[in-house]
């Protein structure tokens, strides 16, 4: 093996965590078997594992020994898909409970994002509770313009994705793009979701154009910190910006 001997260890057993042969929950080896499968020092055992640690692949429990790390529903950022989407292909269980579903006046954070339109008129606006394995996780709330608004608000939206829907009536999906900051947990989430208000939570606001440039959706999403954020990078899929998020 090439390299720090700690480190080719360390990338087998990643291997054989991620192709399930140590499941989720389950204990690794002790640490002097695995000294006498990879025919090195308990020392060199003890590298690798932290670097599974350090990777949050592994867990270390005081008397107990060192478990694989559950498994944590991970919002992906390099796609268009939507959270259950993402959600569901990790095998997590996600249900959807429709708060509200009306054609309301644009607050004035969301107007501000369309370009040329008439600010007199309603848009749907689609408030949704996002239970993951049962448990409340995303509180969603979704504005769309005129004229899908008309088309798709009588959907049984706790069955249908608001995409799908979205796309059978004729809107073309081009590019998304979406910010996500830390912020407190504010009231009317807090309610939905089960937690004090005030809770460290994460907010995503995603603005959604289609392929002639407009604005086809704004996404407000209350994220629970029990949930991870995964980005893919690479050159020409996800390009990520750190700083101060902009409050219209």
């Amino acid at each position: 093996m090439p390299g720090p001997r700690y480190r080719a260890i360390a990338a087998d057993l990643a291997d054989r965590i991620r192709h399930g042969e140590y499941a989720p929950g389950t204990a690794l080896p002790a640490q002097r078997e695995l000294g006498s499968r990879y025919d090195v020092a308990l020392a060199t055992v003890r590298q690798a594992l932290q670097a599974l640690v350090d990777d949050g692949l592994i867990v270390v429990e005081a008397g107990r020994g060192t478990f694989v790390a559950p498994t944590r529903p991970a919002y992906r950022l390099d796609t268009l898909r939507s959270f259950v989407d993402d959600l569901r292909d990790q095998g997590h269980q996600v249900a959807t409970r429709v708060v509200s579903c009306s054609l309301r006046a644009m607050p004035a954070w969301v107007a501000a994002l369309w370009d040329e339109r008439d600010t007199a008129a309603r848009a749907l606006r689609l408030e949704r509770l996002r239970l993951v394995d049962g448990a409340p996780a995303i509180h969603q709330v979704s504005w769309v313009d005129q004229p899908y608004a008309d088309t798709v608000r009588t959907c049984d939206f706790s069955q249908t994705a608001l995409y799908a829907a979205l796309a059978d009536a004729g809107m073309r999906i081009a590019s998304a793009g979406e910010q996500i900051a830390a912020q407190a947990l504010p009231a009317a989430s807090a309610a939905l979701l089960g937690r004090p208000e005030g809770t460290p939570v994460l907010v995503s606001e995603r603005v959604t154009r289609t392929v002639a440039g407009t604005v086809g959706v704004v996404d407000r999403a209350v994220i629970a910190a029990e949930l991870a954020i995964r980005a893919q990078r690479t050159m020409h899929q996800v390009s990520v910006q750190w700083g101060a998020p902009a409050r219209a």
